[in-house]
């Protein structure tokens, strides 16, 4: 079952993952509507590994075609935010 989370809840675990995936980045200093992809320099593999982080933690599907969806912290945000509450309702 998929616990309620609030979007400050959602960015601190996406922020979390990111930082699994890049410790050596700044994330204070990730611009939240660019391609943290890009601002990370993350590859596939660490984008992969980030949407699998993603799914164990809020217990949802996220479809390989939704991932360009995810490539902001924002759009991240949105996306799982939205889809937390669908699961919940």
């Amino acid at each position: 079952m998929t616990a309620k989370r609030t979007r400050e809840e959602i960015k601190e675990i996406i922020l979390k993952a990111l930082g699994g995936i890049a410790p050596e980045a700044d994330l204070t200093q990730l611009k939240p509507d660019l391609n943290f992809r890009e601002q990370l320099d993350i590859d596939s593999m660490d984008l992969l590994n980030i949407m699998i982080a993603l799914h164990q933690t809020f217990e949802v599907e996220i479809p390989e075609a939704d991932y360009p969806q995810l490539t902001t912290l924002n759009g991240a945000i949105e996306y799982l935010a939205s889809r937390i509450e669908n699961e919940t309702t």
